[in-house]
């Protein structure tokens, strides 16, 4: 009986506010531990604080467009992606992803890799900041072909900028459209760039559009093979694959940014898995309830946030941009989607009232 009654917006959020509880604590031990004094706890304990809400400002648009794909997918892989994909999110890319980086870029094993993560944090943070650059190339490239292909749709009906939009959607029937536009952004970012850099730059950068084709491709194959076996099977494995990618694509600017304000990769673990824990719940809750169905601009405002941190990714690749600003610029973005879509129920509410209806 109790099952059918509607959930409260705050019991979404009991399982991160565990997290967040446990996190906290965790992070004020290791701050202790670390430096003995009561300085240095509130210190660290401050630092997951701040890189907890930094993770959630830059994934309001990650948790939007994850819903967009959950909802047409079956309950089956809907859990499984809000299971599975959670510990995958949280573990690989906040801590197995920083070690793998290392462990590739200095030519070491992965148990030195924590063994320098823990005793040599600045040497640590050295190799991750050098790496950055086709990290932001390979993920821009990838969100880049993200935001691009929801609005490059010849079957996208409702548009926020309707002169922009629908001419958008009309020139989807042109094959590979996106494709050009990405190619055209990557070349003319790599000729601002010199040397090893540029070579880097347009590298990694087509390697990200390849990983998004790819998963594009296999994601087809498994979903259409499953199906022939059975209808249930719809969105399955290859969405999940899709949506574990792109959170991949989103967690790269977080994992490289929060090193600006710490060098201990277990002080970032904890707060960024803290704000993952969010995300998660803010995804729940637009899936279950109908959020992107009620609000029609908000998916819009998130692509568009999408398609502003791809550019971002791809300037910092010669500029250093305080990851506040990117968190804030999402973050406004959505808001105004969000208002736009209220202003439009409100018309629509009116015009039912109104007599000449």
């Amino acid at each position: 009986m109790n099952a059918s009654l509607p959930k409260s917006t705050m019991s979404y959020f009991v399982w991160a506010f565990i997290v967040t509880g446990l996190g906290l604590v965790l992070g004020a031990w290791l701050g202790w531990a670390s430096t003995g004094t009561l300085s240095g706890m509130a210190t660290v304990f401050f630092i997951c604080v701040v890189l907890a809400v930094l993770e959630i400002s830059l994934s309001f648009d990650n948790a939007i467009v994850n819903a967009n794909k959950l909802k047409d997918m079956t309950p089956v892989w809907q859990h499984r992606f809000l299971t599975w994909g959670i510990v995958i999110a949280v573990f690989g890319m906040r801590i197995v992803f920083p070690l793998a980086i290392v462990v590739i870029a200095a030519g070491i094993g992965p148990i030195e890799a924590v063994i320098l993560a823990a005793k040599q944090p600045d040497e640590y943070a050295r190799i991750m900041n050098d790496a950055h650059l086709p990290i932001a190339a390979f993920g821009g490239t990838f969100l880049m072909m993200v935001g691009l292909s929801y609005f490059f749709n010849h079957e996208k009906e409702v548009h926020w900028f309707s002169l922009l939009e629908s001419r958008m959607a009309k020139f989807a029937s042109i094959k590979g459209v996106e494709i050009a536009i990405v190619l055209l952004t990557i070349l003319v970012f790599a000729a601002m760039l010199e040397g090893t850099e540029a070579t880097t730059f347009l590298y990694s950068a087509i390697y990200g559009l390849l990983t998004f084709l790819a998963v594009e491709v296999i994601g087809g194959l498994l979903d259409y093979s499953q199906r022939a076996m059975s209808e249930a099977a719809k969105g399955g494995f290859g969405a999940f694959l899709y949506l574990e990618v792109l959170d991949a694509s989103f967690s790269f600017d977080g994992v490289i940014g929060a090193f600006a304000l710490t060098q201990n990769l277990f002080v970032i673990a904890i707060g960024l898995g803290i704000g993952a824990m969010y995300v998660r719940s803010m995804t729940i809750m637009l899936v279950e309830k109908g959020t992107l169905a009620e609000y029609r601009y908000l998916e819009h405002g998130a692509f568009y946030a999408i398609l502003i941190l791809a550019v971002i990714m791809y300037v910092q690749t010669m500029f250093h941009i305080p990851e506040v600003i990117t968190g804030l610029g999402g973050a406004t973005l959505i808001g105004i989607s969000f208002w736009a879509s209220v202003r439009h129920n409100r018309r629509e509410r009116a015009g039912q009232l109104s007599p000449s209806h």
